[in-house]
């Protein structure tokens, strides 16, 4: 099964998608006007000052519903994997898509406001209800749908939940080797795989609010807490830090694993962490309260800078200021060798190690602890995605088994990736990501050359702030906006 799967990644991560990421992201600056740096203060306004309603959640939620689904595994194994396969200079092209994506983030986001719809007492969105409101190619918006759920419902939670286990492994021993008839798998594996599905069965069956009200406390407290620590371990090397840079930078242009691998696995590890342009991140968007569509579009693009700049630049130091990776060469060489051989690239154990050797007995548990909130949160996330799918999908085909289903088969995928082996679970994964970007990056440029509609509520949105509007209001008829049924009703009933 892993050559069957690492021929469909090479075929879906060719070069093509990885320039048309970062392409993308560079078009949408330019259109927005690097949105990302005007804006960057009322991102923070924004942030702090929504509500949330019967029918949806605040902003805040959203982000962190949003954030649950970008700061996950990627942040620790993602990371670890970019550099152990890509050497240090992929750290640099994760920073360049992220910087790039959130214009994107942006776009897709404010999208998935402006064509939200009131679906059984809730707001749902996405690029499947944008992309067949704009292109009327209602046949791609289910190609999207049927992709995202296969994705986020299959083929992403086992990516996670083999972090988790690895990680708790790793943490706190195999336990005893049980044969399950298809290879011997530790108990401690199989334990955590159980464990992490009876939680995820109470909070998945509890609906979308639940999942708003746990990630809402958990992913900001965990994600500070990871930060603080990976900040006490440079604190203390700091006077390595500037030879950090150099190497990032040095290594990005002139890079030990050639520029191919360099900016490959930097961007799609970049892409898999922030997953701008992915189109995950519109269903949490367009599930918020505001006032106007262009606000969550800049808090989602807020997000980008949370996940990458933040939290995956916190795991990049701590690795290469402690020494703690390897780089692969070619075959089962090393171009960089400073743990053993057999430690994988593809799992949390570079960043567990990393701060093991600065906080002995504390590290490995700790950043396994950290992980499983991260993955935990972000499988959530991945439900949610996956539900909101079944419900456009439900739009056509009435049947009030699907969620169901999603949530038994999701519970079952989760549990199988927590005792796979790490390269099945991640190329898994990759399958789900590169299917997804490359139908919402296209169907993200068809949009803009179909009427622009994210670029014109931005452009109203500026307006009202230079005029200073206490109350922002959005009307999409009178900015040349069709199918925006929800802001029009809106209108209409003021």
């Amino acid at each position: 099964m892993q050559s069957v799967v690492d021929f469909l990644n090479g075929i879906i991560w060719s070069p093509a998608l990885i320039y048309l990421c970062l392409a993308a992201g560079l078009f949408y600056s330019i259109q927005t006007r690097f949105v990302q740096v005007r804006l960057f203060r009322e991102m923070w306004r924004l942030l702090l000052s929504g509500k949330k309603s019967d029918h949806g959640i605040s902003s805040f939620q959203a982000l962190a519903v949003s954030l649950s689904g970008r700061v996950g595994t990627g942040n620790i194994a993602g990371v670890a994997a970019a550099i152990g396969f890509g050497g240090p200079g992929a750290v640099f092209w994760m920073w360049m898509v992220a910087f790039l994506g959130a214009a994107t983030a942006y776009t897709e986001s404010t999208l998935a406001q402006i064509y939200k719809e009131v679906d059984d007492g809730q707001y749902r969105g996405g690029p499947a209800y944008y992309i067949e409101k704009v292109t009327g190619q209602k046949w791609y918006a289910v190609i999207f749908a049927l992709t995202t759920i296969m994705a986020c419902g299959l083929l992403l939670p086992g990516i996670q939940s083999n972090s988790i286990g690895n990680a708790v492994e790793l943490a706190f021993g195999a336990g005893e080797m049980i044969d399950t008839g298809v290879g011997l798998i530790s108990s401690t594996k199989i334990a955590t795989a159980a464990g992490i599905v009876l939680v995820l069965g109470f909070i998945i069956f509890g609906g979308v609010k639940r999942i708003a009200s746990f990630t809402q406390y958990v992913v900001p407290f965990m994600a500070l807490a990871y930060i603080i620590v990976a900040c006490v371990i440079i604190a203390l090397h700091i006077t390595e830090l500037p030879t950090v840079f150099m190497m990032i930078i040095g290594d990005a242009f002139t890079p030990m694993a050639g520029f191919g691998a360099a900016i490959g696995w930097g961007v799609k590890r970049g892409v898999y962490s922030n997953e701008a342009g992915q189109g995950t991140g519109p269903h949490a968007a367009a599930a918020a309260e505001v006032e106007h569509p262009a606000q969550q579009g800049l808090v989602q693009a807020f997000s980008v800078y949370i996940d990458t700049l933040f939290v995956c630049s916190a795991t990049a130091f701590v690795i290469l200021i402690t020494g703690a990776y390897n780089v692969h060469g070619v075959g089962d060489s090393f171009l960089v060798q400073n743990l053993a051989a057999d430690i994988a690239a593809n799992s949390p154990a570079f960043t567990q190690i990393a701060v093991e050797k600065v906080l002995p007995g504390v590290g490995k548990p700790f950043v396994a602890l950290a992980l499983f909130f991260f993955s935990f949160t972000t499988i959530l996330a991945y439900y949610y995605i996956a539900e909101t799918n079944v419900a456009y999908i439900r739009r056509t085909l009435k049947s009030a088994n699907f969620t169901f289903i999603l949530k038994i088969a999701l519970m079952m995928a989760t549990f199988y990736g927590t005792i796979k082996t790490a390269d099945l679970a991640w190329g898994l994964g990759d399958v789900g990501v590169g299917l997804m970007a490359w139908l919402n990056i296209v169907g993200l440029l068809i949009i803009f050359f179909m009427g622009r509609p994210a670029l014109k509520a931005l452009k109203d949105y500026e307006a009202q702030r230079k005029e200073k509007k206490e109350v922002y209001t959005f009307d999409p008829l009178k900015l040349g906006i069709k199918g925006a049924t929800f802001w029009e009703d809106k209108i209409k009933n003021k």
